[in-house]
């Protein structure tokens, strides 16, 4: 693996689901992708949106995949938030939480005092996932919140990925206190910038890549952080939606999985690729080639449509004809 794309960063931060596991379920080749990484000496740190489980309840999920993880590696939105906090409130400051017991003990351990009803001595209120979350929770954070109190969103990710598919999110919930209030939350995780630098510093570097799944939340965080960024397709991002993506979501690198970790970085850049030719003719992104490997035409195909504002595709060859019909993109 000495020439291998982890080889250029000290850090290698890793969304979870959608990119190392699909709820219940490892996706394949991850557990052994990140056992490489770390034998090579490159720190592994998970970061995670979710605010409703705590980084030690995080890793023994990632363990019972076979992903062997200690807290210290995970970095959680609700961390984030409650290090948001810290910084701006005076220690023993009351905040009301709008989520889990987990996302409390995050607030306790920033040294403020955790509370679930609104009162004259709440200083904020702090908002994450939780699948309990009710009116009567948000009612009590509208009346802090229109009293003043400062406001701090774990993350405002609209939906949630299950196995039963994409259910409500944080941001979601998040909306209906916009809505109510017309005022805008402080956010701690991605697409803001603190959750990812703070897993970056808690890895020991600066030069830091990000992978993920998402282009609104992993890779719009990294351009945030200023870090660079692998998507991989294994979750949310498809091949239309990655040549439609716009500018802040855009990746440097694109793998099929966590497996394109091992190749050069040159062979995963998005750009042109020497088997693939992407030209823009009347609106359309004509390709022909000899290639075999549809995502290496998916990166050809990415820098033309970012460069043209062209997303429709049509083959110039069988060869070309195969590989968009791959991709979904014909």
């Amino acid at each position: 693996m000495s020439d291998a794309l982890l080889t250029a960063y000290g850090a290698v931060l890793l969304d979870l689901d959608g990119t190392v596991y699909h709820g219940s379920r490892g996706i394949p080749g991850a557990a052994e992708v990140i056992g490489e990484i770390r034998e090579h000496g490159t720190a592994v740190r998970f970061v995670t949106n979710n605010a409703s489980k705590s980084p030690a309840e995080v890793a023994a999920h990632l363990s019972g995949l076979g992903i062997p993880t200690e807290p210290v590696e995970v970095a959680t939105s609700a961390g984030a938030a409650a290090r948001l906090l810290g910084e701006r409130l005076e220690p023993g400051a009351d905040v009301l939480v709008v989520g889990t017991e987990s996302l409390a003990d995050e607030v306790r351990a920033a040294g403020l005092r955790p509370v679930r009803e609104a009162g004259p001595g709440v200083a904020a209120v702090v908002q994450g996932h939780s699948p309990h979350t009710a009116w009567p929770d948000l009612a009590e954070a509208c009346v802090a919140l229109r009293a003043g109190a400062l406001w701090v969103a774990s993350n405002v990710d609209a939906t949630l990925p299950t196995e039963r598919g994409q259910l409500p999110g944080n941001g979601s919930m998040v909306a209906v206190l916009r809505t109510a209030t017309g005022l805008e939350p402080l956010v701690a995780g991605k697409p803001a910038a603190p959750l990812l630098l703070a897993a970056a510093e808690a890895g020991g570097t600066s030069g830091a890549v990000v992978v993920g799944d998402r282009l609104d939340t992993d890779i719009a965080g990294a351009t945030a952080a200023g870090l660079d960024a692998l998507v991989v397709l294994t979750g949310v991002a498809t091949p239309a939606s990655l040549l439609a993506a716009i500018p802040a979501e855009r990746p440097r690198y694109l793998a099929a999985d966590l497996g394109g970790l091992r190749r050069e970085a040159d062979e995963l850049a998005i750009g042109p690729r020497p088997d693939w030719q992407v030209k823009a003719d009347g609106g359309r992104l004509v390709v022909t080639g000899s290639g075999t490997d549809p995502v290496d035409l998916l990166r050809a195909l990415c820098a033309t449509a970012w460069e043209t504002g062209h997303t429709t595709c049509t083959p110039g060859d069988t060869q070309a004809r195969a590989a968009l019909d791959e991709l979904g993109l014909l």
